[in-house]
């Protein structure tokens, strides 16, 4: 007979007043994030529901919160959005106090749309905690067996107890998960500050979605991404920044001339000025600095576990640019490395329930082009296929003389793409607008300015002759 079972049979088979056991000594945080993991992940409620018992809640609302998710459960078979729980708490609770009532409420509110943090220990903790309170009931209940002799029915009580609570997540359950069906689902979208553009993607780039910023080099597309890492900022939001090629400082230069309207080259000129507008900008930027090709997107991660460590959660990540991160695996294809580095860049939108912008280069034939189509972009096309929204700058050497250029929506998962936008583009500002569009296709862009080309070459050989 094994220590623990002579304990109990010692005992009696009865637990005593000093193993009454509960979530208590975890704290008040873990209980409230159990609980919020409960109601918000249905796999993990249906795992610990068959091992936990409500009354290892330490808090009487937490109990009544959990055991409102359980009943509906068992009664509907299926698990509760926020909006039912809501109606639920609002009105089947009549046995409770007024103070439970006010208590539950309140912390429901509280949790409302809230990530959990540590959500692996508490979800890992909490199963560990319940399964052996499980597993000693089981060896409890066993001890009268055994005085019977009732060996199989002993072996079946603790196999039966020891499934209980493993991983139960299959994948979506077709009726258990019904209601999630018909949830409005929060994209959260961060506008691009271009109406055009907010207008083609239902708002900006939303949570776990990945855009690409395309264009040859010197067209801009870094400032592209500092406007749209202001924008945010400009919303409130918090933005992490990684730059692979560009100083931290020479980026954080560049957020002041977008954010203040000041010429990157007068920007020591108006030192002061720029400080009292930078303490106005209601969102959180984080520039972090890594040598081309040293950072992986694992390190990436690694950095924005940091950040949410010291309560630091990402709104918005920059990648300035996908292209100058080192695979996590390296292969002997080039393209091979590079499809795999923006498939990790989604993972990490998808992980962190952020929108993530990164750039990349062109090949030869986007450079000096009207419009900068997807069969420019450099090495590996197959990046394209995990963007979201994909965009293109372009910028001719007239463009870069008139502060113009254009913008050609190349892929865009929520709504029509293909479309060319003219855009006012003064770097030396960092301050960039998207126009409306002219509704010329990119074949008569091309043609047009074909058109232009061999007219400005005829006025050069009529002033050459005239001059002669």
């Amino acid at each position: 007979m094994c220590y623990n079972t002579y304990v109990i049979y010692k005992l009696g088979g009865r637990l005593t007043a000093q193993d009454k056991v509960d979530f208590s000594k975890y704290g008040k945080s873990f209980q409230e994030g159990l609980a919020a993991l409960i109601l918000q992940d249905r796999a993990f409620s249906d795992q610990i529901q068959e091992v936990l018992e409500t009354q290892y809640f330490e808090l009487k609302y937490l109990q009544v919160f959990v055991a409102k998710i359980f009943g509906y459960k068992e009664k509907y078979n299926v698990h509760p959005t926020d909006k039912i729980l809501l109606t639920i708490l609002r009105t089947e609770l009549e046995d409770e106090t007024d103070a439970i009532k006010k208590q539950t409420r309140d912390y429901f509110s509280r949790i409302y749309n809230t990530d959990v943090r540590d959500e692996e220990f508490i979800k890992n903790t909490s199963l560990d905690f319940c399964r052996k309170q499980t597993l000693k009931e089981a060896m409890i209940k066993s001890v009268g067996l055994l005085k019977s002799s009732s060996y199989d029915e002993v072996a079946k009580v603790i196999t039966d107890a020891v499934k209980l609570g493993s991983d139960s997540d299959f994948g979506y359950d077709y009726v258990a998960d019904f209601e999630k069906r018909f949830e409005i689902k929060a994209r959260d979208p961060i506008s691009t500050g271009w109406d055009e553009v907010d207008n083609l993607c239902r708002g900006g780039l939303g949570n776990g979605e990945l855009g690409v910023v395309i264009a040859p080099t010197g067209a801009g597309k870094s400032m592209v991404l500092v406007h749209l890492g202001a924008q945010a900022l400009l919303q409130g939001k918090t933005v992490v920044h990684y730059t692979l090629e560009l100083a931290e400082t020479s980026i954080g230069i560049r957020y002041d001339s977008c954010i203040t309207g000041v010429s990157l080259s007068e920007m020591h000129s108006f030192k002061e000025m720029i400080y009292e507008k930078v303490l106005e900008v209601p969102g959180k930027l984080i520039i972090k600095e890594y040598p081309t090709k040293s950072a992986s997107p694992q390190t990436l991660k690694n950095h924005i576990e940091k950040l949410k460590q010291r309560d630091k959660k990402p709104d918005m990540i920059l990648v300035d640019y996908g292209d100058l991160l080192k695979p996590v695996t390296v292969t002997r294809e080039k393209r091979h490395d590079l499809e795999s580095i923006y498939e990790e860049l989604r993972a990490i939108a998808q992980e962190n329930k952020c929108p993530v912008w990164t750039a990349s280069q062109t090949n030869r034939s986007g450079l000096n082009a009207e419009v900068v189509t997807l069969e420019a972009i450099s090495e590996a096309y197959s990046k394209c296929f995990v963007a979201d929204f994909i965009c293109s700058v372009s910028r001719t050497i007239d463009d870069k003389n008139n502060n113009t250029g254009r913008l050609f929506v190349a892929k865009n998962r929520f709504g029509p793409d293909g479309l060319v936008y003219p855009a006012k583009m003064d770097l030396s500002r960092v301050k960039i607008d998207v126009l409306p569009s002219t509704g010329e296709t990119i074949g008569e862009i091309q043609v047009n300015a074909a058109k232009q080309q061999s007219e400005k070459l005829k006025e050069r050989y009529k002033q050459f002759k005239d001059g002669k």
